[in-house]
């Protein structure tokens, strides 16, 4: 959803995502070794046992009026160097702590200026100068220059540093210090999304970073409205508010408690008893019970469940083959009995309700007959699937559904549920699987279609996952996607997204089934201004207590 990551390095054996240390790194190619991606996900289990975090006193939590308590449903993994960061407790704490020059709205996902002091400026159609905005201080209380932002930039493009990142760069030649507060940065061609883009760099301070890299992983300076205190796998996360911020979402409580809860029953219990005021990810089947007593909201989200075929291994090397397992599975059933509603069925690549959705010219509806057809038109007969999934909880709700359905028209189906980063390393990065079913939401990254598609058809999953990458239907995928970064017009560019969405829709080597909503518990009068996100997560910019 996932988290971001939603993917941490699990240890060597793959049995234990939950061990690594907080002040550890993530590398790019663990990282995509490791998970089936970011967002809400993705693999974190819920046998974690419940952290630890103040006791409750009562409806209006331990902290007082002017403390935000929350809780998430993930472990602490890895660290918060925004160059390699990626864990879901990672990503949201960075949302409060460091800023981009333009950063997306957590809420609304629209490009909001941070520590630019205005939109970026436009000298040519490669190249682009940005001000920083007047007085922007890091939490240590030191100016944030140019100098940081050409060095936040260089680090995160560096191929030496494997960042996660740069491949959400591949249109930036180079960045330049004009003077003390203006960067100028050169595009490789012109980029109608150049400025939204820019939320995808995090700025740290060069003199702390070089200082000590390991130790700014383990508790990261920004120059957000909050800064973070503490940070504990088992006593959760401590904020306080940053008092030289003066950017456009100043903190409106002094401090902020986390705790992290992954068990699904200790997070709710936490809300209904007032010690925590608000948490993320609330169960399902909790979800009416909750409302009873507290705000609860199902959020669309771009987080999807996807199947996902290995296309160098026969009969899955066959379009018809792939397309018939799509058109047997009971989407609605899924959707109905292992998700109580709370998912959308995929009509395209972005959920229904995305700015640049549109529906594709292939969509998966429930059609047995059609499925067997196609089996037989590709000349299979008796067909054994094993079906690789990860362990997280909505997944396993939907794997003996899938395989009811598979089963229904004659093919038989095991399946093999796993921790995620064990399925990942022994199964799918060394292409020992036929068919992966597993969630992913790479929004969290930023929202517009080019990402999105970037994450999924471009690079480390067709080239090491899908295997699809060296299909001319593969290649013409990156070729649409390349046009269209490099098209001005908006209606062409939504053109060439669109002929980009129907070929992965037909050729469904990686394909969502659903789309997720996510639901989120509030205690609406001790957060009055408080909105859910459509990602993973909990946000609380301008957020304050009632």
């Amino acid at each position: 959803p996932s988290t971001a990551h939603h993917g941490p390095h699990p240890s060597p054996s793959g049995d234990d995502v939950t061990d690594l240390q907080p002040g550890r790194g993530l590398h790019r190619r663990d990282f995509l070794r490791y998970t089936g991606l970011l967002g809400a996900a993705a693999t974190i289990t819920a046998g974690l046992a419940a952290c630890g975090g103040p006791s409750s006193t009562g409806s209006g939590g331990s902290g007082g009026t002017d403390t935000i308590e929350a809780a998430l449903a993930y472990a602490l993994s890895g660290g918060f160097d925004p160059m390699t960061a990626s864990s879901a407790v990672a990503v949201a704490a960075n949302l409060h702590v460091l800023e981009s020059l333009v950063d997306l709205d957590p809420i609304t996902r629209q490009p909001y200026n941070a520590l630019a002091k205005e939109d970026p400026a436009k000298v040519d159609e490669t190249t682009y100068r940005v001000t920083l905005r007047d007085g922007a201080k890091f939490h240590d209380g030191s100016e944030v220059t140019a100098d940081d932002v050409v060095f936040s930039f260089e680090r995160v493009m560096d191929p030496d540093n494997e960042s996660l990142f740069s491949q959400f760069l591949p249109f930036l030649d180079g960045v330049k210090k004009v003077d003390a507060a203006t960067v100028e940065f050169k595009l490789k061609y012109a980029f109608a999304l150049f400025s939204e883009r820019l939320g995808v760099v995090k700025i740290v301070p060069k003199k702390v970073v070089e200082a000590g890299q390991k130790k700014y992983d383990s508790l990261p300076i920004g120059s957000g409205p909050f800064k973070l205190t503490s940070a504990s796998a088992t006593d959760g996360l401590v904020f306080a508010k940053a008092d030289g911020y003066n950017g456009p979402r100043p903190a409106k409580v002094s401090k902020m408690t986390w705790l992290l809860l992954a068990e699904p029953s200790t997070r709710v219990s936490a809300l209904q008893s007032g010690r925590a005021q608000a948490i993320e990810a609330v169960p399902y089947l909790n979800a009416e019970e909750v409302s009873k007593r507290s705000a609860v909201e199902s959020v669309q989200s771009f987080g999807l469940l996807f199947l996902m075929f290995n296309c160098k291994e026969k009969p899955f090397d066959d379009v018809r083959v792939r397309q018939a397992l799509h058109y047997a599975l009971d989407t609605d059933k899924l959707i109905k009995t292992a998700m109580l509603g709370n998912a959308t069925a995929a009509t395209s690549y972005l959920p229904a309700g995305h700015p640049d959705y549109v529906k594709a010219s292939t969509v998966y509806g429930h059609d047995p007959a059609k499925a067997k057809k196609l089996l037989s038109d590709a000349g299979v007969k008796g067909l054994k699937v094993e079906l690789v999934t990860t362990d997280t909880d909505f997944v396993k709700d939907c794997a003996p559904l899938i395989k009811q359905s598979w089963d229904a028209i004659g093919v038989a189906t095991t399946l093999n549920v796993g921790q995620s980063g064990g399925q990942y390393s022994n199964r799918i990065d060394t292409g020992k699987y036929q068919v992966m079913a597993a969630p992913g939401d790479p929004s969290v990254f930023g929202n517009d279609c080019d990402l999105l598609m970037r994450w999924y058809y471009v690079g480390t999953w067709p080239e090491t996952r899908s295997y699809n990458s060296d299909t001319e239907e593969g290649k013409k995928v990156v070729s649409l996607l390349d046009d269209a970064a490099r098209e001005a017009d908006a209606a062409a560019r939504k053109e060439l997204w669109r002929q980009a969405i129907d070929i992965a829709a037909e050729q469904a080597a990686l394909y969502p089934i659903f789309h997720r909503k996510l639901v989120t518990g509030w205690k609406r009068d001790a957060l009055p201004g408080f909105r859910p996100m459509p990602t993973t997560g909990l946000s609380f910019l301008n957020v304050d207590r009632g």
